[in-house]
């Protein structure tokens, strides 16, 4: 979720030490003290915590890249902080800062039942889309799979672009196994704070996102509902350090409640405004919407035309 980094856009750092997580009761898209006061990177790899693993690519910690005897049954993400149950749609709403500009900024994340074999796994297909000032700045295809010890891994990116309500292309797109292009993971099955890893890296579109959990166990609200025993994670871009921190948190059976910012030209402020379970119509409504996305997707982009058109969950 939020994986491109356009404007670092929902999908390295030490502790927050002793700062608390202000602002139950807020509507979620404002900056918090922890937000605020989070350290620098240190450059520096914590020692191996039991139950990490990262991807095996240059600058990342040691450990085992995803096998594919190790997705035995990837579709079915059940991992306790991102799971996708199809015909989930997790609704934001927020602002993003540019230059003193604040503007109203919303996303809408949809699981969807489709699935596609992405580098020989079977993944399930989100889409995600992100409006500024309530028009459409991007939509995008983005895959996921779940391994065998409950990693939740990224395995590839279809975000269209769009400019005064135009499609403007998609020139960011990736996929896992192509043109040097890396996986990583999106959510580690048992995050502990200090592990350090790579949520992937792709050279062709100087894509490198690497995350660190930096707290758990924490209080965080989000439009008036508070939630506990939430993870927070902080993301930073090495090849685009103007990008600054994006800080993420996550509640258990949830998912991704709210995203902050510290540092960085543009800072995203979202918070979880509402939750919704499609229904027969709704969601058939959303497969029609991405099976013609996935479509336009092979005319689009090369690098797409690797992979298998998307189909029907159990289709």
């Amino acid at each position: 979720m939020f994986t491109g980094r356009r404007t670092r856009s929902l999908l390295v750092i030490g502790a927050l030490g002793a700062v608390s997580l202000a602002g139950c009761g807020a509507d979620g898209a404002g900056q918090t003290g922890a937000e605020q006061a989070s350290p620098a990177v240190t450059g520096t790899t914590p020692a191996p915590v039991a139950g990490a693993v990262v991807t095996a690519q240059p600058g990342a910690s040691s450990g085992p890249a995803p096998g594919r005897g190790k997705f035995s049954r990837p579709a079915d993400v059940s991992n306790r902080m991102f799971p996708l149950a199809p015909g989930t749609q997790f609704v934001y709403r927020g602002k993003v800062i540019e230059d003193g500009v604040s503007k109203p900024h919303s996303v809408v994340f949809t699981v969807t039942d489709l699935v596609k074999v992405v580098d020989g796994v079977l993944t399930v297909v989100a889409w995600d889309r992100d409006f500024l000032d309530a028009r459409l700045q991007e939509q995008e295809l983005a895959f996921f799979a779940q391994d065998d010890a409950g990693n939740v891994w990224n395995f590839g990116e279809y975000p269209e672009e769009y400019e005064n309500g135009k499609f403007a292309g998609a020139p960011s797109t990736w996929i896992k196994g192509t043109r040097g292009a890396y996986g990583g993971i999106h959510m580690l099955a048992r995050p502990r704070a200090g592990v350090r890893y790579s949520e992937g890296l792709v050279p062709a579109i100087d894509f490198d996102d690497v995350s660190m959990v930096v707290r758990t166990g924490q209080l965080t609200c989000a439009f008036s509902r508070c939630f506990r025993h939430v993870l927070v994670i902080d993301e930073t871009s090495p090849n685009d350090p103007a990008s600054g921190h994006q800080i993420k948190y996550y509640a258990p059976a949830t998912g991704l409640i709210r995203v902050g910012a510290r540092g960085g030209d543009s800072r995203e402020f979202l918070g979880l405004a509402a939750v919704r379970h499609l229904g027969r119509a709704a969601l058939a409504g959303v497969r029609e919407s991405v099976l013609s996305m996935d479509r336009r997707a092979y005319r689009v982009s090369q690098v797409y035309r690797v992979t298998r058109p998307a189909i029907r969950r159990g289709g």
